[in-house]
């Protein structure tokens, strides 16, 4: 088997740096290598000490340049990509200008592919090795893009979007036709490749309580895959789920009442919970994620990244293009910070890199397969030029430490700070 060391700075964790001392999750080498043998990384240690062990290993030396996990974004639309930064509009009104008029036109096989194929290349040109993405109610958009990420060798999680009230005719199923095609998606792609399919009712106000019994029904007949949806993203949002689930105890209710809370559900943007939804998320495992380009954008609210870390909650960090205002990780990580200084709490980098990476990977339940700089995980493999713009090269030539050195890119970089990304220990990428 081909061995492939890549030798450089490192930076990996051993646990979560939300929780306790950040510094006792951190696993930094400032001269460190990565072994590689096919498509898994076997090796995480001293550069030097393993280019002795394996002088049958093809070298990379990337110098001073950060080796890490590839980014994984946990929460994005991919048939968004082509009105990504369209201007003005809250929530409800954003989806009715921009989102539904885009998303009717994936039904067309030929457009849906080429669309699936410009998202997961601007992804991969951004260090984000795994995306998460709803797609459209149109078979045609679900294929489209697991067979782009087939053809790359990809990890995603991807599921057809179920809406059968609230929204445009052309962009309604039902609930029989969206437990049929769920079911009939999930069997062609779950498991197929590096794909995971998702269940995707895209929220409560979209969906009847019919087809939300019918998704429910699909998860529990199948646990093994993940289910995506939002919650609690905005005010008016939650006044209208209020308004179409009168005996609903709060906005969660309206999907555990119909079987879709469960410790594989993902909850995007989760910022105006209330306690016991906290509660309950916390008690049956499940995941939300964070979208802060979004969030800002939009105009949504402060997600209690910390609040909600001390609760316990899995948490995942996200784009959510094109409502996110960026395909970037590194934009995203920004977002956050500065966000978390709104709520009071600055995160740390390590905290940021943590969230783009295994925090994320853990939200999808794919931790130490994904987003993972170890022995055992798959080789998605990123290095970040951390001086790779005039502005951010003299800050990092003032710094101190590796997080003093890598905090300008967090907040100043972009797709030129992408050195290299590997995707299944193959080079996909270069700068």
């Amino acid at each position: 088997m081909t061995k492939q060391l890549l030798l450089g700075q490192t930076l990996g964790f051993s646990g979560n740096p939300l929780i306790g001392d950040w510094a006792d999750a951190v696993q930094f080498d400032s001269a460190g290598g990565v072994l590689i043998e096919g498509d898994r990384i076997t090796a995480v240690g001293n550069g030097q000490a393993l280019k002795t062990d394996h002088p049958d290993a093809t070298v990379t030396d990337y110098g001073a340049q950060l080796i890490s996990a590839g980014f994984v974004d946990a929460h994005m639309h991919y048939p968004q990509t082509g009105m990504i930064a369209s201007w003005g509009k809250q929530l409800i009104d954003w989806l009715n200008t921009y989102t539904f008029p885009e998303e009717a036109r994936f039904g067309d096989p030929a457009y849906a592919a080429d669309v699936a194929s410009r998202t997961l290349d601007l992804a991969l040109a951004h260090g984000t090795t795994t995306l998460t993405s709803f797609c459209t109610i149109h078979p045609e958009s679900v294929d489209a893009l697991f067979a782009a990420a087939n053809a790359r060798n990809m990890a995603v999680v991807a599921g057809k979007t179920c809406m059968d009230r609230n929204a445009p005719d052309d962009l309604r199923d039902t609930a029989q036709s969206a437990y049929d095609d769920s079911k009939a998606l999930l069997e062609k792609w779950h498991g197929k490749g590096r794909g995971q399919y998702a269940i995707t009712p895209r929220f409560s106000p979209t969906s009847t309580p019919d087809q939300l019994a019918a998704l429910g029904t699909l998860w529990g007949e199948h646990p093994g895959c993940l289910m995506q949806t939002h919650l609690s993203e905005q005010h008016p949002e939650i006044a209208w789920v209020k308004t179409l689930f009168p005996d609903a105890r709060d906005y969660l209710d309206t999907y555990e009442a119909f079987g879709l809370l469960g410790e594989r559900g993902l909850y995007g943007h989760a910022i105006h919970l209330e306690d016991r939804e906290i509660a309950r998320l916390k008690e049956v495992g499940s995941a939300v994620v964070h979208c802060p380009t979004s969030n800002t954008f939009i105009g949504s609210g402060l997600f209690d990244m910390m609040g909600l870390a001390k609760a316990g909650l899995r948490i995942g960090l996200a784009t959510d293009t094109g409502g996110g205002s960026s395909f970037s990780m590194l934009r995203t990580m920004a977002a956050a910070y500065e966000i978390g200084q709104l709520r009071g709490a600055a995160l740390h980098p390590a905290q940021l890199m943590w969230l783009a990476t295994e925090g994320s990977a853990q939200a999808l339940h794919m931790q130490g397969q994904i987003g993972h700089l170890n022995a055992g995980a798959m080789a998605d493999i990123i290095v970040l030029d951390l001086g790779s713009t005039a502005t951010i090269a003299q800050r990092f030539e003032k710094a101190h430490d590796i997080w003093d050195a890598l905090f300008p890119t967090i907040m100043m970089g972009d797709d030129r700070a992408i050195a290299d990304v590997w995707i299944a220990g193959k080079l996909v990428s270069r700068a």
